[in-house]
């Protein structure tokens, strides 16, 4: 009996035309009762970049894939324990940090912030990956 799923597979050849990858990948896994999910970022589950050079409207979205990812795997924002958050410039923190403390209000996660040279793709801005749990009663 497998000990996890895997949520929202595919292959990097759909998600990264651009670029020479195939790798098979998924959006969260959830192992027991911890929820991992993949960086996210301002695009949605089409393919569609949201915020073009706006970085806290990136942060939204992203958000908002957090939110749909972590209850298709049975948690939800409420239980996540670690966010870990890339920005790609040191002046997008504000917008970023607001927007994504508006999400998590209340939940009290650690945290881990980084300025990165850049993410996969150019127009990304940011990018944040959380780890959450599922209440044992729920498990």
């Amino acid at each position: 009996m497998p000990t996890h799923t895997r949520i929202r597979m595919f292959n990097t050849q759909e998600t990264y035309p651009n670029q020479a990858l195939d790798n098979d990948l998924c959006q969260a896994v959830r192992a027991g009762n911890t929820v991992y999910v993949r960086g996210q970022v301002g695009t949605d589950f089409h393919g569609n970049l949201v915020g073009l050079g706006d970085p806290g409207a990136q942060a939204e979205q992203a958000m908002k894939n957090v939110k749909q990812l972590l209850e298709e795997a049975g948690s939800d924002l409420s239980h996540i324990v670690k966010t870990t958050t890339y920005i790609t410039d040191p002046r997008f923190r504000e917008p970023v940090y607001r927007e994504v403390g508006q999400w998590l209000r209340g939940v009290f996660p650690i945290s881990t912030g980084l300025v990165v040279a850049g993410l996969a793709q150019p127009e990304w801005l940011m990018e944040i990956d959380v780890i959450a749990v599922i209440p044992e009663e729920d498990a």
